[in-house]
């Protein structure tokens, strides 16, 4: 999810407002992502490397991200979501966190869609830490993709098909490295708070006519 800060530089707002109307973008794509019966969505909220950024700004997306759980929490819950976190999100303030475990556990028995948010994420990091996992309890010649993919954070959730990047950038930016092998890779010019269900629908419709051959023919 890219392009808040130029949303708003290009309004003559303040970063806080880009971030704010990217919230409000992610609430118009999860919605119409369950309408479209979409089984999981993943979004990438908050990168490890984020960390980088100035205190204030940093501090402006715990605070979205706190007024994200509390007012959506009870959408998620009533619409059967269930809600996974990937990455290191125990780095955050212990109330913040308290408030993600709290969230996680109650749509732990959801039966339907899933959302998954990427905080303090790092694709880099997930597959360091499953290589020094599977260093301490296999042989080399027992490691191999299967066992790879036992050790990410993303084994419960089904392959990733479809990768959409807004805002015109073209990289992955450590973002599901392992997953994205075979994924569809989309890049759009839009910005973020200016994506909605109109352009998820045409991204899923640009991955309809994708021929996927998983290196045959």
């Amino acid at each position: 999810m890219d392009g808040n800060g130029r949303w708003a530089k290009r309004r003559h707002l303040p970063r806080l407002a880009g971030h704010k109307a990217g919230v409000e973008a992610v609430r118009r794509v999860s919605r119409a992502a369950r309408t479209m019966g979409i089984e999981a969505l993943t979004l990438y909220a908050f990168s490890s490397e984020n960390w980088r950024r100035p205190e204030a700004e940093i501090s402006d997306l715990m605070g979205l991200l706190r007024l994200f759980i509390r007012s959506d929490l009870d959408e998620m819950v009533r619409e059967n979501v269930r809600l996974k976190v990937l990455g290191d999100y125990r780095r955050f303030a212990a109330d913040l966190t308290a408030m993600i475990d709290d969230a996680v556990q109650r749509t732990a028995g959801n039966t339907g869609p899933i959302l998954a948010i990427a905080l303090n994420y790092g694709a880099q990091a997930e597959l360091a830490a499953a290589a020094r996992r599977l260093a301490a309890k296999l042989l080399p010649e027992e490691i191999d993709e299967a066992a790879i993919e036992a050790e990410l954070e993303t084994r419960d959730l089904p392959p990733l098909d479809l990768l959409i990047r807004s805002s015109g950038e073209q990289r992955l930016s450590n973002f599901l490295l392992w997953q994205a092998a075979y994924a569809e890779l989309l890049f759009v010019d839009t910005l973020w708070p200016d994506f909605g269900g109109d352009e998820l629908a045409h991204a899923v419709a640009a991955f309809g006519q994708r021929q996927r051959r998983y290196g045959g023919l």
